[in-house]
């Protein structure tokens, strides 16, 4: 089960994680959010321990940013 996440404008997104590999060669996780459960660039993920969720109050975009 993903981790779901309903903004202000009640529109619900669910977070999908992905491996990339830098220009480096260094691999990285990326985490991001879509409308769907199912998604073909990422497997959906739980929120992790260390992340907590922000959102632009503007436009109602969520964004993951490490806790401090």
């Amino acid at each position: 089960m993903a981790y779901k996440h309903t903004n202000s404008k009640g529109i619900t997104y669910y977070l999908h994680k992905s491996e990339v590999t830098l220009r480096g060669g260094k691999k990285q996780t990326i985490y991001f959010f879509t409308k769907t459960e199912k998604n073909a660039k990422g497997e959906p993920c739980d929120l992790p321990e260390d992340r907590i969720v922000a959102e632009n109050p503007r436009n109602g975009f969520l964004t993951i940013k490490k806790k401090k």
